[in-house]
């Protein structure tokens, strides 16, 4: 044990929406801070809601065992942004300085916030506010600025992989077209590695502009070529009517358009829940562990990150306001393109 940094105070949140291996990741804080610093760790409960309300409590080595394979998130978790104001809130509430104050009551040395772009948004202003923060960032969308990759992308993938292995059965006994909705808002990552992963046949990205036309003609000579059946995987992010669904909006174009037999599935949130991949399990573990250690070093207003697999830190001040979106011409794209795999484009 580090005798250097014990007696140091540590408070951890998770923010944002779950995803497998946020469990992994605390245990990851919170077995390094105790057991290699001798540090004390806060759990705060909500996300920025437990800071705002002063709800947490301190966190032992039995708080953390036999949670690494859970999915959730035994802190819990909000989407609450303490620095958004809402029309019609209660304006007379300071949020992130009463954020500051409980900080401050808490004898807090450092804070590690868990979550997406919104959390790391919020943890790169509360770092401008004076607080000690270091980010973790998890997303299934793997599209966090700053990071090679995010913990809950690959088990994410492994579901959507698996849904889609299990719909081309379905699709072959009917001799149907099935549209398949994975999630992914901004970012193509879940819809084009699944895509691939699973045989689809046309992928959806929301960073590719797609054409009806294009969609239905590439239908059509696939039929054609007596092919019985084709696998589609879309984004819930591509450009679509406002009170449709990715799924019902592609499948309607390709059965307007084709009169060709089509179903819609979507995944929803069955790609977010359940206990973490294997990887997961691991990139949370060093995500968890790598930030004890920048805290024990003083390096504060960062997050932890990947880069060809090792582990660096990122100024949450670059991080916050980006999004790490698929590429046109990533490479898995474009070995995709030279197997007849199309993106509605072209």
């Amino acid at each position: 044990m580090s005798s250097r940094k014990k007696g140091m105070r540590i408070g951890i949140l998770t923010a944002g929406g779950d995803c497998p291996g946020i469990n992994a990741a605390i245990r990851g804080v919170g077995k390094t801070a105790i057991l290699e610093y001798g540090m004390e760790v806060i759990g705060i409960s909500s996300g920025f809601l437990g800071l705002i309300n002063k709800e947490y409590y301190s966190m032992n080595e039995g708080d953390l065992s036999g949670i690494l394979t859970h999915g959730g998130t035994i802190l819990g978790t909000s989407r609450e942004k303490p620095f958004k104001k809402k029309e019609g809130s209660n304006l007379k509430v300071d949020k992130p300085k009463l954020i500051k104050k409980h900080y401050e009551e808490l004898g807090l040395h450092a804070l590690v916030c868990i979550g997406g772009n919104g959390t790391q948004r919020t943890a790169a202003l509360l770092a401008a506010e004076g607080l000690n923060v270091v980010g973790i960032p998890k997303t299934i969308d793997n599209d966090v600025w700053g990071t090679d990759v995010t913990f809950g992308f690959d088990s994410a993938l492994w579901i959507a992989t698996e849904s889609i292995d299990r719909l081309h059965s379905t699709a072959n006994s009917h001799k149907r077209i099935m549209v398949i909705e994975v999630m992914g808002h901004h970012a193509g990552w879940l819809a084009l590695y699944s895509g691939v992963a699973g045989g689809g046949d046309l992928i959806l990205l929301p960073e590719i502009p797609y054409e009806e036309k294009i969609i239905a003609d590439y239908i059509e000579e696939r039929a054609n070529k007596k092919k019985p059946y084709s696998i589609v995987v879309v984004a819930e992010g591509i450009l679509k009517p406002a009170k449709s669904t990715a799924a019902s909006h592609i499948a309607e174009i390709i059965k307007t358009r084709t009169g060709l037999e089509t179903r819609e599935t979507i995944l929803g949130y069955v790609q977010r829940g359940g206990s973490p991949s294997p990887m997961d399990r691991i990139l949370a573990t060093r995500y968890g562990a790598s930030a004890v250690e920048f805290i024990a070093q003083e390096k504060f207003g960062v997050m932890v990150a990947t880069i060809d697999n090792k582990i660096v830190d990122v100024p949450l001040k670059e991080v916050g306001d980006k999004l790490r979106l698929v590429p046109e011409d990533h490479s898995l794209i474009k070995k995709a393109r030279k197997m007849d795999i199309s993106f509605g484009d072209k």
